[in-house]
């Protein structure tokens, strides 16, 4: 009877593992590591240019960080900082979020490197946020802040770079912000990084869509 039990304790395991329909909308803790990836629709007022632009629902992204209390989401907003992850998710549209993990989570994000991606984290925190979507360092928007505090601290690329024009730019949302934004000046062969480039990234897997 004893052997039974050892040989299906590895299915049984599996079983009782929560799945994401089993994971509570506003309280998915549990089965988050730090290094996730959480995507939304944001309600901001650019969100809806954005999802023209890039063709997709999501257009905000963070990283799962914990400490001992609390599950935070590191993001760019206005200035760059954690926020409480039950916070976060109250604030994108319905509460919708989905939340991706490296493929090989377990071999690459170590104690070692994790602590790396800390570290480099910790360096834009507080920094403004980049209404301008430059590519460079002193202010941050939000996909920017999620590929380069990966790629910069343990050389994990998550999403594949673009130039402003390889973008969607023709419906009048689109154009109205591009307008407020650079007047006659778009940089059209600025270098970006969009959240959907992050979100269909080939490194990633989907851990949560609630």
């Amino acid at each position: 009877m004893k052997k039974v039990v050892l040989l299906l304790l590895p299915f049984l395991l599996c079983c009782c593992k929560p799945s994401a329909e089993d994971v509570p909308k506003n309280n998915p803790s549990e089965i988050l590591q730090e290094g996730d990836i959480i995507f939304q629709e944001s309600t901001s007022a650019q969100s809806k240019a954005i999802q023209l632009a890039t063709h997709s629902r999501y257009s905000h992204c963070g990283i799962i960080f914990k400490t001992a209390d609390e599950t935070y989401v590191f993001e760019a907003v206005q200035p760059v900082r954690s926020t409480p992850l039950k916070e976060w998710i109250k604030r994108g549209k319905d509460s919708h979020y989905v939340v991706k993990r490296l493929k090989d989570a377990d071999g690459i994000l170590t104690k070692r490197n994790l602590h790396k991606l800390k570290v480099y984290a910790g360096v834009y925190n507080g920094r403004d946020y980049d209404i301008y979507f430059g590519w460079g360092n002193k202010q941050m928007y939000c996909s920017e802040l999620v590929w380069k505090t990966y790629s910069k601290s343990i050389g994990v690329e998550i999403g594949k770079l673009q130039t402003l024009k390889d973008f969607d730019l023709t419906s009048p949302a689109v154009k109205q912000k591009l307008t407020e934004r650079y007047g006659n000046k778009v940089p059209y062969d600025e270098k970006v990084i969009s959240p959907v480039a992050i979100f269909e990234s080939e490194l990633l897997e989907t851990v949560i869509s609630n």
